[in-house]
Formats: C-alpha cells, sequence, structure tokens
C-alpha cells in the first residue's frame, strides 16, 4: 500500500504538467492563431456596380507578427482574393515603441495585394511623429485618409471612401462634421463608406455623419470573449463593452467592427483570436 500511495503524489503532478502545458499552448493558440471571418452587410442604396464587392478589413496589430515579416499574415490576405485592403489604426503599439522599417514592411506587403487605405488610432498619435509616418505609408502605396475621401470605382459605379484621424490627433484638425459636410457638398447623396478607429464613437457620433457603414477597430473583441456578452472588457477597462465585434446598426447607419489582430502592452486576447475580416458587400431589394 505504501508504494502505491508514493505513485499518487507523482500521477496527480504528471496529471498537472499536462493540464498547465495545454493551457499554455492554447492561450498561445489563442493570441497567435489567425481567424478569418465572413461578413455579409446589404444596403438597398448600394449602387449595383459594387454588388459583391470584397473588402478584407483589418487593425489593431500593435507590432505584431504573424510569421516571418508578417508572411503568414499577407498570405491570409491574399488568400481572400480582396478588391480593397482597409486598415483602421494602431499599426504600432506606444507601449512597445515603433520597430525601424516595421510600418513600411506592413504597407508594401499589403499594397502587394489589393489597394490598401488607412487611417491613424491612437497609439500612432502616442507615438508620434504622425505626419512623417503616413509620408512612410504612402511611399508604399498606401492611400492616407487624413479626414479626407476619395472615389472607388467599379463595374462603372462609384461609392465614397472618407477616413477620419484618430481623436488623439490635433486639437485643430477638421471634425467628422466637416468631412461628412464636404462629402454631401461634392456628391450629393452617395453611397459611402467611413474609415474611423474608435468603436465606442460609433453611436454617439459616427453613426450621425449619415454614412451608410461605419468600418472601426479599437474595441480588441472586447479582450475575452464569454458566451452571450459583446466582450467582457473596453480598452479602457469597462465591463461589458457595446460594439466590440461583427455588425451592428444605430441612428440609420450600418457599423462594422474588427476584433483586431495584436494585443497592446501586457494585454491578451481569450475565445477571440486574431481576426482577418472579409466584408463583402451586396445589394438589396428595395
Amino acid at each position: 500500500m505504501a508504494k502505491h500511495s508514493r505513485k499518487h503524489p507523482l500521477r496527480r503532478l504528471a496529471v498537472l504538467a499536462v493540464f498547465l502545458l495545454v493551457l499554455v499552448l492554447f492561450f498561445r493558440w489563442e493570441n497567435t492563431s489567425l481567424q478569418i471571418t465572413h461578413f455579409d452587410p446589404a444596403f438597398t442604396d448600394l449602387p449595383a456596380g459594387f454588388d459583391g464587392c470584397r473588402i478584407v478589413v483589418l487593425s489593431d496589430l500593435h507590432g505584431a507578427e504573424f510569421g516571418e515579416n508578417n508572411e503568414e499574415l499577407f498570405q491570409t490576405v491574399a488568400d481572400q482574393s480582396p478588391e480593397y485592403i482597409f486598415y483602421l489604426g494602431d499599426l504600432e503599439d506606444k507601449y512597445r515603441g515603433p520597430d525601424p522599417g516595421y510600418a513600411e514592411a506592413v504597407a508594401a506587403g499589403l499594397t502587394a495585394i489589393a489597394p490598401t487605405y488607412y487611417v491613424t488610432g491612437n497609439h500612432e498619435w502616442a507615438i508620434g511623429d504622425v505626419p512623417e509616418l503616413k509620408e512612410r505609408l504612402a511611399a508604399q502605396g498606401v492611400t492616407v485618409l487624413s479626414n479626407s475621401f476619395v472615389t472607388l470605382e467599379r463595374n462603372g459605379d462609384t461609392v465614397v471612401l472618407a477616413g477620419i484621424d484618430d481623436p488623439n490627433g490635433y486639437a485643430d484638425q477638421k471634425p467628422p462634421e466637416t468631412v461628412a459636410a464636404e462629402v454631401y457638398a461634392a456628391y450629393g447623396d452617395p453611397f459611402w463608406m467611413l474609415l474611423a478607429h474608435r468603436n465606442d464613437r460609433f453611436e454617439s457620433q459616427y453613426s450621425l455623419l449619415g454614412a451608410d457603414l461605419v468600418l472601426s477597430g479599437h474595441g480588441h473583441g472586447g479582450i475575452i470573449r464569454l458566451p452571450f456578452t459583446d466582450g467582457l472588457l473596453s480598452t479602457d477597462r469597462t465591463l461589458f463593452p457595446s460594439y466590440t465585434a461583427g455588425l451592428y446598426e444605430a441612428n440609420g447607419s450600418a457599423l462594422f467592427v474588427t476584433r483586431g489582430l495584436g494585443n497592446s502592452g501586457p494585454s491578451f486576447r481569450l475565445w477571440n483570436r486574431p481576426e482577418v475580416a472579409v466584408v463583402t458587400l451586396h445589394r438589396a431589394e428595395a
């Protein structure tokens, strides 16, 4: 009997070690394994030429790498055959600081796949030198939308794509309301989309601008996702935030929020893998 009793503690330690190893591997997988998600918003006023337009939406890399030099990320994006790539801010992380050449490498990798459009997040402004960063991204072929807008053409039809700098930007920057007014002044009542980093400003501000579709990041999917919740924590650590992942609607405007890719500083993800989101636009019957 004494012989068996000596084995039991070793068996328990072995079981505990296996459990901890599985837990560590699962946690690593949750934070480093890319997940492809698909969304199919439909709009009655979408021009027919944009029916089926396929967009990859990325955000919040925070300096992360998926594969050597982000080759896994680029291959995953390329495999989705996007017509456009929208990048919604927080390319780098203020807690780690920018790595030399990182932004240019990401920009070059994405623009080699499809036309890429970018807006700043709060971390770019916290790091500083944003005008210089925008120039470096533009030199790699990225279209930087700084409180401005462009037109996209497909199959003979046109939509407007606007983008606003993060509120962390310069105090005298053009407000979103002015950008929206300029869109209407230039194009009447177009179908238009707005790239805006902060998901938590949608209901109170961005949904009131009149955009048909707002696309945002920033929320990191609520960091920890539990059943029947929209994420457990906001990026400022308030409980049960709204508008953290997927499609929403408020005030006549639709919102898509990507869960993003990386983590800021010492944070982590749980049941919330890094996301490569594919948003396919559809024209709905009136």
